[in-house]
């Protein structure tokens, strides 16, 4: 077994962060959380990074929890799994949604579990035609997690959440697309080129235009559409006052290719 359960990719505009755990799926333990969330935490930190790229070694994105880190050894009642949505999947999750860059799931085969929500949380999502996507929680008695709950019918609608997290089936790639789980599904030997020229284009973009874009539509979602426009006026509001926004307005006047800085 790796010593290593998460690669970073070198240094560059677009950072590549590989979950290595190949012989189990890539299936979340402890000490991938561990090595994860700094991964992320440092490429949110570092300035030169503008879009990150998130994928698995092997034959699977990720398997979910894997259940032989958790010790059951106790009986029913023993484990508290609210606990370890608390210490490692509200992080994660939350920090994938507030990445100050794009963030591209490079889903190269099965997402299962909390890996499949992992995936979802990402800006987008672009599947091998081989892989698949599993809300596998009813089989072990459980609800989506890892913002499960939140994203299934803000993404599919109520009827199809319920029927995915319910029956736990296995969802390919294709079928995934087409009822707009996923943003795109790609032939395999095409996913990592897709994945990286899309990940190239984005990192040429206004980086905090695109955060407050994914920030703006989710908190105008339960919001009249008056309020909305509000959250329209004061976000543009901000955005107009960096450099970005003269960079663009500049480039367009004198047709050159504008280079965009604010993050």
């Amino acid at each position: 077994m790796s010593e290593t359960n998460v690669l970073i990719g070198p240094p560059g505009p677009v950072r590549v962060i590989t979950l290595n755990r190949p012989a189990t799926l890539n299936s979340f333990t402890a000490a991938m959380h561990a090595e994860l969330m700094p991964a992320l935490d440092a490429a949110a930190a570092d300035a030169s990074v503008r879009a990150v790229v998130l994928t698995g070694a092997g034959r699977a994105f990720c398997a979910g929890q894997d259940l032989g880190d958790v010790d059951m050894s106790g009986g029913p009642g023993a484990i508290d799994a609210g606990i370890v949505i608390e210490r490692h999947y509200r992080p994660l999750a939350t920090r994938v949604r507030t990445m100050p860059v794009p963030v591209i799931a490079a889903v190269n085969g099965v997402a299962a579990g909390a890996g499949a929500n992992l995936a979802l949380c990402c800006d987008f999502v672009i599947a091998a035609r081989s892989a698949s996507f599993i809300q596998a929680f009813s089989k072990i008695g459980l609800i989506p997690d890892c913002g499960g709950t939140w994203l299934l019918p803000r993404l599919v609608g109520r009827a199809r959440a319920l029927g995915l997290a319910m029956t736990g089936d296995k969802l390919p790639a294709e079928e995934a697309e087409r009822i707009g789980l996923i943003w795109r599904c790609v032939d395999d030997a095409a996913l990592m080129d897709t994945v990286n020229a899309l990940a190239a284009r984005l990192a040429a973009m206004p980086s905090k235009a695109l955060a407050e874009t994914r920030r703006a539509l989710d908190e105008a979602m339960p919001l009249d559409f008056g309020a909305a426009i509000g959250l329209e006026a004061r976000v543009q509001g901000e955005l107009s006052r960096g450099h970005d926004f003269s960079e663009g307005v500049a480039a367009f006047l004198a047709k050159r290719t504008p280079v965009f800085e604010d993050r």
